[in-house]
């Protein structure tokens, strides 16, 4: 009793039975108690009664809230435990025991085992399958421990303070012991279990459509087309808790882009497209009113004010709600450090008003809380914003792309638009998290003298120039960095451009044997990209240093001021100043960085304003008549065309009418303008006279095939309904059945970028077929015919034209003069005149220039007449053997239909498929691409230096503050430690040992990640070109752009800062901790949870946003790669009148991308406003603790120090966990360049071991052992089984039907694909022993696709400069283009475009005629080499080939029967098979032969339309 009166303990007559201690914990313990009782009797109960405590199918029941129960109760179970434990000791250490220790101890103890046995109740006992909600007793009991928690509370504040009895650790208890009730009593009212049916509606919600196996009905399914957001309620707005759904389905599983919600109809292009483009219209209409400025097409200009105005008036809402967002945010930063002064004089004891400590503790949390929410909805709105401006700006770049003319789109190359679409708008985008800094900044300085004002007076004014100074000091490193960031980003373009352009024509590169030429060339335009880089890199070092320095500066500058003002530092006032500058520290920094973006967004909104008024195809170019309103399909009237101009008409003098019905063939020699005629007739070229009527809908076959990326059957249907009986139809026409059966997944087969794994004629075949299932009135073919062999020619020409179309308009372009008598008009075209027009008979007497053409094709068939074949035997034969074939090819081909009329599950058709869907990493990112990418560079060894520079740093900096609080007296009366020059020295010389330490931390960050940037990219680079072709194949080049472009660009330059930044803040926290806890140890009572919970969010937040991220940077590439189709495929689309079909795939594929990025930006706020609020209770909590303790147990100023690390502690915390969130989505990127740094590669380039000799082959004998080759494991055999022999310095002709192995063989040759089985031996060498350049360079092709690249005639003919210019004219002269280069005003000079697009296509196949003439090799390939010329031009080429290679192994795959009649061999393949192999003479000498009937089927073709050419 005596300890107790000493202690003050002894109850007088007039105080209350609860103030003594011991009651209430003896209280508190037998409740606890009796709790822990009844659930001793519940589980009793439950084992004798024999219910099932099983948690079978949790996986299908939710029950709300349940795991937060349970890990609260778990929570409160060791937070006893470590009270009690502390409790001990503690008083141990003070030397006695009390009653009030006794039951305090007693209390503590029986509430962690009772707690204990919730926790193990709710995990063994309760079943959420057999109840709908909690226990009643445990809700009961929640109710009651609120009850005693908050009377608790209440006694601690109103009773037990006063007395001074009790100890800072029961404060924790009881108040952590209230938090917790109020949150065991939410989860015990709102708990309950959600029905399975509930559960469907969730995954359906998220997956956007509901399968048929869930029985729903119609009303319920429509839920799964609403967004989240949609009918969230405030309070889930408020709190982010509107995305949980979708972060509860990514924790459970690795979620897919079908798990993602779909977007608010407002989020959506559909939605968003349409008020933007309404705003856009408006802007330029009233600028056309003011000035009326039109461009040359009658469209209004676009300037960049007009679509910056329209962007923010379409968003005005947005802006106005952030601009308020960002007001509330920049007034709740300021309200802290303008408090730490008058919390400092309260610590020392300078009571201004009662409760002055609460109320001071409360205006820092609510400035806090607002912080928080405001900064959290400011940053997601913006993001918002963000998403709906990208939509709409690429999609009226798409748009504007589609309507494009010919000279507009021949000034912009493919590349350079699609970075229009993708890194501008991606800027433009990204401008919304910069939109309010500039009248911002000027605020938060304003604010920030002003409480530098009050604190320190006319000191501010000091501030206020250094403020200034450090601002001017980032103007001209901002210049700096945004002008090596325009280079660069020029630099990057470029290469881009050329990397674009090489993956389009690897496949020429390998065959050539170039591609390590032009893989140093992308080296040599990555060093200059990477000379930019580093200088920014380095200048974004000098600018880390100003930002870390600047409040050391500032603080400097203010401080030596007030010293020879002769103003007393205090320490409160020091205190304020240093929080007033921390937040300072982010306009200082910022200002710079925003007026760099503004001049950053205004060069791509220019860029984009400049595109959006390019000239479009001209309006008024074609006449178009409703169907049946005219005789007349089409009318060209003096017709004058021009692709320029402001050159040479191209085409002119156009007069020709063509009726409804009739059939028009087109001719003329290469360049004569036949695909231009057919162009001016779609309006595609500029007219600059006369009228053009159309009268019906049209469709369009171009000459070089263009083929989507996906399903054979959707480019056949091409948007229209399927028809199966005219499917049917279609495909007979068009010979593609039995293609169809070989591949293997019928018309379901999957075609690779540009068609890439169909043969040639396969490609044209499919376009054709695309045609004829429009049913249009008007069919233009532009040389369809020339890529197919001369059996499927006829059938197409038979079936199509003269068959289904037979009752339709058809325009056809041809060089096959066997197919002019069957049309009702012939055109003759020379230098882009019709020169000759009529029908057949009538010009065959009276036309030179057609009989030019006839009688170089007369010449030809003169090789067959001397055959002196019988016709009418050859009719027969061809009759039974036609037959034969459909027997055998029903026969053959019946288990192949069978299996593919099966159902096939479309998982396993995916796996066959030659293209597969983009390969990404599921799951956790790997520590190895971690550990990859820190070692990279010097092995890591900078990493441990650049560590330590900063723990210098922090700790430098933590000392310096330190020693200013510690130094600077708490109030004037107060004497000072040291003197005011001891002070400032001590001060000054720490904050330049920081300064210095973060300069070096800033160079070698960027060091290291420079030199990784370079590292990888090399790697990378090298991989890709020395993967085989089959990789590109299979693999579209959007794909491998992508990294290229992006993923390379966030490894230059976001990997390393987001790297070092991780490190950084986790040493920060870890020193604010430190200064925290030195102050008020108890703050690790709540900073271990804390942290434990933040890192629980962390996890759980993760596991989605880290699939988000991956499904954002899958779901980009398809929006580059249709937008690179669309652009090369344009002509088409608009020929089909398709346009809004494509502008609605690519919106969709738009929202597609978009949805993941709305989704991750909800996310990473979901998770910061969690981890604010725990850092803002941490905060609250040290508040609480300061303000507690007994007065002169802490120094003030120490403890204001804590304060003011701790008013950064949400910020940094939230940030900790962020950056590795954001780490872990950015370090995708490295993923993904490191998944394509180990590409499996070709075989090796050069064997040192076995070189071949300088002079092989001498001979060119080539010997095919057993050849047997198929595309992959998972593909059938294209050859099966090949031998023979083509002799050295003879003339092979290679023949067979469209997709019968000849191009496969050839490839195999060039070991583009080596054989499964067997060898090829060259001069009896087998190939496969050498280096692939050893074989490539020593082997010429001239390749079925004639390819050019962007730049000169010259660079063209030579690209690796081996050549002279005497050299190169020869070689131009031989292929029959020297007059025509001569012609050009730059001659070898002139320019050539992208893909050659200036350049007809047999112009283009001259060209790489001219390559293999220069080149001179002992073995030459054509593959179709003349496919693309008249008959005349192809007899010039073949003598010019007799010629140059008079000794040399030519290898000739060719259509055209006269082409291959001269060979010295002819090898016949069938399906993969040698069918014949002998002279021409041999083979025709037998009339059952297959080369037999090839050559009489194109004899009788051909002589059945020359029977008046005798006559002549």
């Amino acid at each position: 009793m005596a300890s107790l009166q000493e202690t003050g303990l002894v109850m007088g007559k007039n105080e209350w039975f609860f103030e003594e201690p011991t009651v209430i914990h003896g209280f508190s313990a037998a409740c606890h108690l009796l709790l822990l009782i009844s659930i001793s009797f519940l589980w009793f109960w439950g084992r004798i009664s024999g219910r099932s405590s099983g948690k079978r199918g949790m996986e299908q029941v939710r029950f709300l809230h349940y795991k937060i129960a349970t890990l609260i109760c778990v929570i409160l179970c060791l937070f006893y435990m470590s009270v009690f434990i502390f409790d001990h000791f503690w008083y141990i250490d003070g030397g006695g025991v009390s009653y009030i220790h006794l039951a305090t101890q007693v209390d503590l103890g029986v509430r962690a085992i009772a707690w204990l046995a919730i926790s193990a109740y709710l995990h063994y006992c309760f079943n959420p399958l057999l109840e709908t909600r909690f226990p009643a007793f445990l809700r009961i009991w929640w109710g009651f421990y609120f009850l005693i928690s908050f009377f608790s509370v209440l006694l601690d504040l109103f009773c037990y303070r006063k007395l001074g009895i009790l100890g800072t650790h029961m404060w924790v208890l009881d108040f952590v012991s209230l938090f917790s009730a109020l949150l065991l009593n939410y989860t015990g009212f709102f708990g309950k279990r959600v029905e399975e049916e509930s559960n469907i509606l969730h995954e359906s919600l998220l997956n956007g459509d509901i399968g048929s196996n869930q029985q729903l009905n119609e009303s319920e399914s429509d839920i799964g087309n609403v967004s989240l957001l949609t009918n969230a309620s405030f309070l889930s707005i408020l709190t982010f808790s509107w995305v949980g759904p979708l972060l509860s389905v990514g924790h459970k599983k690795t979620i897919d882009l079908k798990d993602v919600p779909q977007l608010d109809d407002g989020d959506r292009v559909d939605g968003v497209f349409p008020i933007f483009k309404s705003k856009l219209e408006s802007c330029t209409k009233s600028s056309l009113d003011s000035n009326g400025s039109l461009n040359s097409n009658g469209t209004a200009q676009i300037s960049s004010f007009q679509l910056a105005k329209a962007l923010i008036l379409a968003a005005w809402g947005y802006v106005l709600v952030t601009a308020v967002y960002a007001l509330l945010y920049t007034l709740c930063t300021y309200v802290g450090p303008y408090l730490i002064d008058f919390f400092v004089q309260y610590l020392n004891g300078n009571q201004t008003f009662e409760y002055e400590g609460y109320v001071l503790v409360v205006a820092f949390i609510v400035a806090k809380f607002f912080e928080c929410l405001s900064q959290r909805h400011w940053f997601f709105q913006l993001q918002h914003v963000g998403v709906r401006v990208r939509a709409f700006l690429i999609s009226i770049i798409y748009q504007k792309g589609l309507t494009l003319s010919s000279r507009a789109r021949q000034g912009r190359t493919t590349g350079e638009i699609i970075n229009i679409m993708s890194v501008d708008a991606e800027r433009i985008s990204l401008f919304s998290w910069y939109m309010h800094d500039l009248w911002m900044v000027p605020i938060q300085v304003t604010l920030a003298l002003l409480i530098l004002y009050s604190s320190l007076g006319l000191a501010s004014l000091a501030a206020l120039a250094a403020t200034f100074v450090v601002m001017l000091a980032n103007v001209p490193l901002g210049k700096m960095q945004e002008n090596y960031q325009q280079k660069m980003m020029e630099s990057k373009d470029t290469r881009m451009k050329a990397t674009s352009e090489i993956l389009r024509n690897m496949r020429i590169l390998k065959l050539q044997g170039w591609e390590m030429k032009f893989l140093s060339k992308i080296s040599e335009l990555r060093k200059k990209e990477t000379n930019w880089l580093r200088k920014y890199v380095y200048t974004s070092a000098l600018t880390t240093f100003v930002f870390w320095g600047a409040p050391t500066f500032v603080a400097v500058v203010t401080f030596g001021a007030c010293v020879l003002m002769g103003i007393p530092l205090e320490s409160g006032k020091v205190l304020s100043a240093l929080a007033t500058f921390r937040v300072l520290q982010e306009p200082i920094y910022v200002l710079p960085d925003t007026i760099s973006m503004v001049v950053q967004t205004k060069v791509s909104l220019d860029r984009i304003s400049s595109f959006l008024c390019l000239e479009d195809l001209q309006q008024d170019a074609v006449e178009k008549l409703p169907r049946g309103s005219s005789n007349v399909a089409i009318e060209v009237s003096g017709g004058t065309f021009s692709w320029d101009p402001s050159e040479s008409p191209t085409v002119k003098d156009l007069n020709f009418k063509v009726l409804q019905g009739m059939r028009v063939a087109v001719c003329g020699v290469v360049g004569s303008g036949k695909s231009t005629l057919l162009a001016c007739i779609l309006g595609e070229v500029p007219k600059m006279v006369g009228t053009v009527k159309l009268c019906g809908t049209t469709t369009y076959v171009a000459q070089t095939p263009w083929i989507q990326s996906g399903k054979i059957q959707d480019n056949i249907l091409f948007g229209q309904e399927m028809d199966l009986e005219k499917y049917e139809n279609v495909l007979e026409a068009c010979s593609l059945k039995k293609d169809l059966e070989i591949l293997p997944f019928g018309d379901q087969t999957i075609i690779g970028e540009r068609g890439i794994n169909l043969s040639g004629g396969q490609k044209q075949r499919i376009q054709i077929a695309r045609a004829l299932y429009q049913d249009a009135d008007i069919y233009l073919f532009d040389d369809p015919f020339s890529a197919v062999d001369a059996h499927t020619g006829s059938h197409l020409f038979k079936e199509c034209l003269l068959g289904i179309l037979a009752s339709k308009t058809v325009l056809y372009v041809t060089h096959q003069v066997e197919f002019l008598p069957s049309a009702d008009l012939i055109l003759v075209m020379k230098d882009g005149k019709i020169t000759e027009m009529g029908k057949y008979d009538d010009i065959i007497t009276s036309g030179s220039d057609f009989m030019e053409l006839v009688g170089a094709h007369k010449e030809a068939l003169s090789a067959i007449d001397r055959m002196d074949l019988a016709n009418e035997n050859s009719i027969n034969t061809i009759e039974d053997s036609s037959i034969d074939t459909q027997s055998s090819k029903k026969t053959e081909n019946e288990e192949p239909k069978d299996a593919q009329n099966s159902k096939l599950e479309e998982r396993d058709m995916q796996k066959g498929q030659l293209v597969q869907e983009e390969e990404r990493e599921k799951g956790r990112v790997g520590f190895w691409v971690y550990w990859k990418y820190i070692t990279t560079a010097y092995k890591g060894a900078l990493v441990p230096l650049i560590l330590f520079a900063q723990i210098l740093f922090q700790v430098l900096q933590i000392g310096s503050n330190y020693w200013m609080a510690w130094a600077a007296p708490v109030s004037k009366d107060m004497d000072p430690p040291v003197s005011v020059f001891t002070l400032l020295y001590v001060y000054v010389a720490l904050a330049m040992g920081s300064s210095v330490c973060i300069l070096i931390r800033a160079f070698l960050l960027m060091m290291a990640g420079y030199k990784t940037a370079t590292i990888l990219f090399d790697k990378m680079h090298f991989s890709i070109f020395r993967a085989p072709m089959s990789f590109f194949d299979s693999t579209p080049s959007g794909r491998i752009l992508n990294r290229a472009s992006t993923d390379q660009s966030d490894v230059d330059t976001n990997i390393p800062s987001q790297t070092g930044s991780l490190a950084f803040s986790i040493i920060q926290l870890i020193g604010i901790i430190a200064v925290m806890s030195q102050v008020a140890w108890q703050v690790f009572i709540v900073f271990v949870p804390v942290i434990g919970i933040s890192i629980w969010y962390q996890q759980y937040y993760i596991d989605t946003a880290r699939e988000l991220a991956r499904l954002m940077g899958v779901c980009k590439a398809p929006i580059i790669q249709h937008f690179a189709e669309s652009l090369s495929g344009s002509t088409t689309i608009r020929s089909f009148n398709q346009q809004s079909r494509f502008i609605c795939i690519n919106s969709n594929r738009m929202d597609e991308f978009s949805r993941p990025k709305f989704h991750s930006a909800g996310a990473r706020e979901w998770l910061c406003f969690r981890l604010d609020m725990l850092s803002s209770i941490m905060f609250a909590f040290s508040l609480i603790v300061l303000i507690c303790m007994p007065k002169g147990v802490i120094d003030p100023g120490i403890a204001g120090l804590a304060v003011t690390y701790g008013l950064n502690l949400n910020m940094l915390q939230a940030w900790v966990i962020w950056t590795l969130c954001d780490l872990e989505n950015k370090i995708i990127s490295v993923e993904r360049i490191l998944q394509y740094t180990s590409v499996p590669s070709e075989p090796p380039l050069i064997v040192e071991t076995n070189r071949p000799d300088h002079k092989w082959p001498s001979k060119g004998e080539v010997d095919l052992r057993d050849l047997q080759v198929r595309y992959a494991l998972h593909m059938p055999f294209v050859l099966r089984g090949l031998t023979c022999t083509f002799p050295g310095g003879l003339k092979t002709g290679i023949v067979g039907r469209t997709g019968s192995g000849k191009s496969t063989l050839i490839q195999t040759l060039f070991r583009i694909i080596d054989p499964t089985v067997g060898q090829i031996h060259i001069d009896g060498l087998d190939i496969s022993t050498i280096g692939l350049h050893d074989l490539r360079c020593k082997l010429s092709i001239i390749p079925q696709d004639p390819t050019m690249f962007e730049g000169t005639v010259r660079t063209n003919l030579d690209p690796l400069e081996e050549y002279t210019d005497e050299q190169i004219w020869e070689a131009l002269d031989c292929c029959q283009l020297g007059d025509e280069v001569r012609k050009k005003e730059n001659k070898l000079d002139s320019i050539v475009a992208e893909n050659g697009d200036n350049w007809s296509v047999g112009q283009r196949q001259l060209v790489c005629l001219g390559r293999v003439i220069l080149k001179r090799s002992k073995v030459l390939v054509l593959d179709e080499a003349t496919a693309s010329v008249d008959t005349a031009t192809d007899s010039l080429i073949q003598k010019t080939l007799r010629q140059q290679f008079l000794d040399s192994t030519v290898i000739t795959i060719a259509h055209r029967i006269t082409s291959v009649l001269d060979s010295d061999m002819v090898l016949l393949l069938d399906n993969g098979l040698i069918v014949e192999h002998d002279t021409p003479a041999k083979l025709l000498e037998n009339k059952s032969s297959l080369f037999a009937k090839l050559v009489s089927e194109y004899s009788m073709r051909s002589s059945s339309s020359y029977a008046t050419l005798d006559n002549l």
